[in-house]
């Protein structure tokens, strides 16, 4: 649904379950296209339906309306078609992390898919469909939520997996089919994710440990990449075909698609399960699924992927003063949306207190579904709390690290804490790379599996004495490091005279940093106190002119612009450091790269 309706022009930043009240007629088409296509179950436009999600767009107090609306469009459209047609009760997550992880207590949870649940019962849905579920605690309150107001509506219950052997909270295959098996589902299975061949293997596991249930896959049309401002999604129609065939000889019973899943995929689909089936003996034999095995390596990152062929887009966030990461996940799915390929996640910036950033890693990881890239200073910690906190964050699945020096706490809230560090950021890296990485710590002490990080480090392509620069560069490329972050260009000329000065193609990924300059006070602040960062005189005048004309957040954006595509051929990448945690100042940079 949000794959056509955005198609038709609705923009992704409000809420595509409010088009059932305001856009009713762009409802009906999709879903009418769909049933052209020769669908048998179509699914209500409220996916996002549910109080705490609405609540981002002031429209909670819309729930039951919203919900029965999508039922009666739902209705319609097969009334319309002439063709019988189920309809099913799309009910996605919240959107925030419940107890003990997130702030919406089970009691809360559990009324808000009550409410829901309700409205689609009375709207006269003929099955419930739990979607892109990626916590099975969540997804068991749902159920029991389903049970309790809709007793005699069957139940779909669908997970969404990062891999194929965890969903992002780390439930296997197996554990999520047990669990559903004992909840009373009528049918279990996996949507969304990466692809139909991931998807597939996941149910085909899913049948193997509780066969007594209905099957469904649900596949997003492969991973998206954003090209010309819009999703585009990689999967062909026929590819889609050529999956309905492998999923029905498998037994998957409900076969479809998510994300990026257009009217010519359904069709594909449709035309293929009404052609001759496929011998069961042709599937791929599953693999066997075991522990990794101590010095296993884990799997590359998407980060580690991407940065062999993508050009990398990363955006650096602050974790919260306090307990409540609610704004800094609703800005980090708004960023993803805007076109970011993964998130920074800083380490107490300029010494102020914050969250932990592992924590906000984790959670917008666990929660929004884009990978991180964790800061982690040397600064302040020794090495017994260094090797602790990076195997804590391995351990919340957090694998992609930055790391620096870190900022003096003389600067910050607390300037009498402690500056001593116990190794230097080559150091740390080395450490990671030839020891965590091997299995090993310092001391040359297993720790039974080994790490899986892909490193980061610092680099200043503008420092007054860049052959030092370059030779620490080097060390830690001798360490491991896998790709740079640069302190913020302002002169394209700065990275060709860095890359001439290096006189071989650069070793490793470099990703340009990029901070979009807010008013003069600002640039004159980064241009006479930041280290190592000049701002050109051009870039000066233009900022104090528009600040007279009162447009200089303007202007910084489009200076911003021109650098990223002036430098885009130079470097692998940009990092964007959006002033103030105005990350709305980010999304609008990266408007240039569409």
């Amino acid at each position: 649904m949000g794959t056509l309706l955005h198609g038709y022009g609705v923009s992704l930043e409000r809420s595509l379950d409010e088009t059932n009240l305001s856009q009713p007629a762009l409802v009906l088409r999709a879903h009418s296209e769909y049933l052209a296509a020769g669908a048998d179950v179509i699914e209500t436009n409220t996916f996002g339906a549910n109080r705490i999600k609405l609540e981002e767009h002031d429209l909670a107090a819309q729930v039951s309306e919203i919900n029965a609306a999508g039922a009666r469009l739902a209705r319609q459209a097969v009334a319309l078609s002439g063709h019988a047609a189920f309809v099913a009760g799309s009910i996605g997550p919240l959107g925030k992390g419940m107890a003990p992880f997130g702030p919406v207590s089970v009691a809360t949870a559990r009324a808000a898919f009550e409410e829901q649940i309700s409205a689609l019962a009375a709207g006269g849905v003929d099955l419930l469909l739990l979607e892109t579920f990626s916590d099975l605690a969540e997804i068991t309150c749902a159920v029991e939520a389903a049970h309790r107001v809709a007793p005699d509506l069957p139940i779909v219950a669908q997970m969404t997996f990062v891999e194929e052997r965890r969903t992002m909270a780390g439930h296997s295959p197996e554990e999520v089919a047990n669990a559903l098996c004992e909840l009373g589902v009528l049918a279990a299975g996996a949507n969304c994710s990466a692809g139909p061949s991931l998807v597939l293997r996941v149910a085909r596991r899913m049948q193997v440990a509780c066969p007594t249930l209905f099957y469904a896959s649900q596949p997003n049309a492969g991973f998206p990449t954003r090209q010309n401002g819009r999703l585009m999604y990689p999967s062909s129609p026929s590819y889609f075909a050529d999956f309905a065939r492998q999923a029905a000889a498998a037994g998957i019973r409900l076969i479809g698609g998510c994300c990026g899943t257009t009217p010519e995929h359904t069709a594909a689909m449709a035309a293929a399960l009404h052609g001759p089936p496929l011998d069961p003996a042709l599937l791929p034999r599953l693999s066997e699924i075991r522990e990794m095995q101590p010095g296993e390596p884990p799997p590359p990152t998407r980060l580690a992927q991407a940065l062999e062929r993508d050009f990398v887009v990363t955006v650096e966030m602050h974790p919260p003063r306090g307990i409540d990461a609610t704004e800094i996940l609703a800005s980090a799915k708004r960023l993803v949306d805007a076109g970011a390929s993964f998130l920074n996640v800083a380490d107490s910036p300029l010494a102020r207190m914050r969250m932990s950033p592992w924590a906000a890693a984790y959670l917008i990881q666990q929660q929004v579904g884009v990978e991180t890239i964790l800061h982690f200073p040397t600064r302040g910690r020794n090495l017994l709390r260094v090797q602790g906190d990076l195997l804590a964050a391995h351990t919340l699945g957090v694998r992609n690290l930055f790391v620096v020096m870190g900022d003096p706490p003389q600067i910050g809230d607390y300037p009498d804490a402690s500056d001593a560090q116990d190794v230097v950021p080559s150091g740390l890296i080395r450490l990671i790379n030839h020891n965590l990485n091997h299995g090993v710590d310092q001391a040359g002490q297993s720790i039974g599996q080994p790490t899986g990080f892909v490193v980061g480090a610092a680099l200043s392509m503008g420092a007054e004495n860049l052959a030092r620069e370059i030779d620490v560069l080097r060390k830690k490329i001798d360490a491991g490091a896998c790709f740079v972050l640069t302190q913020p260009v302002f002169d394209p000329a700065v990275i060709e005279q860095f890359l001439d000065r290096l006189g071989d193609r650069p070793p490793l990924p470099i990703l340009m940093g990029l901070l979009p300059l807010y008013n003069t006070r600002h640039a004159r602040f980064i241009h006479h106190e930041v280290p190592g960062i000049t701002i050109p005189a051009a870039i000066m005048a233009r900022i104090e002119a528009a600040d007279q004309r009162e447009t200089a957040r303007e202007e910084g954006i489009r200076i911003a612009q021109e650098i990223l595509l002036a430098a885009r051929p130079l470097v692998q990448g940009v990092y964007i450091m959006p002033p103030f945690r105005r990350y709305d100042i980010a999304a609008e940079v990266m408007a240039a790269l569409r």
